[in-house]
C-alpha cells in the first residue's frame, strides 16, 4: 500500500468512526462496519444504522431521500472530499453509510425510483384526495 492510499484509507476509517460517535443523537444507535470498496478491498469505512430515527419518524421516502441522503452524500463529496453511498432500507428503516463508495447516478439509483410507503402520511393523503390515483412512486424523491 503506498503512503497516498494510507491517508485515503485513513480519512475513510476516520469518517466511519467519527460518524458514528457524533451522530447517534440523530440517527440512533449505529455501530462501523466492513464495506467492499471499489478498488476491490474492504474496509471499516462504513456505518451501519440499525434503525434510523430520522426515517422512522417521518416514515416518508421523499423525506429521507431530499433531506437526508442526497444531501448528506453531496455534503461529504464537496466539502470533505469523501465519496459516500447511503444505502436506506425502507422496509426496517436501517441504513447502510459507505464511505469511499461513490453513489450511482440519478438515473441509476433505486432509491429515487422507491414508492411510497404505505405508512407514509404524505401518501396517505394523496390516497384520500384521489382514491383512484395510482400512486407509483414518492412524489417528493
Amino acid at each position: 500500500m503506498m503512503v497516498g492510499e494510507l491517508g485515503v484509507t485513513f480519512h475513510l476509517c476516520f469518517s466511519s468512526r467519527v460518524t458514528v460517535i457524533t451522530c447517534q443523537w440523530l440517527m440512533g444507535i449505529c455501530k462501523v462496519n466492513s464495506v467492499d470498496l471499489p478498488d476491490g478491498s474492504s474496509w471499516e469505512s462504513g456505518v451501519f444504522v440499525e434503525r434510523c430515527k430520522y426515517l422512522e419518524e417521518s416514515k416518508c421516502v421523499g423525506i429521507c431521500v431530499n433531506t437526508c441522503k442526497l444531501p448528506t452524500q453531496t455534503f461529504f463529496k464537496d466539502y470533505m472530499g469523501i465519496p459516500l453511498l447511503m444505502e436506506p432500507n425502507f422496509n426496517d428503516y436501517s441504513c447502510q453509510f459507505k464511505f469511499g463508495v461513490l453513489p450511482p447516478l440519478p438515473e441509476d439509483d433505486g432509491t429515487l425510483k422507491e414508492p411510497c410507503l404505505e405508512v407514509c402520511p404524505i401518501a396517505s393523503k394523496r390516497r384520500g384526495a384521489a382514491s383512484d390515483m395510482v400512486i407509483m412512486r414518492c412524489p417528493k424523491a
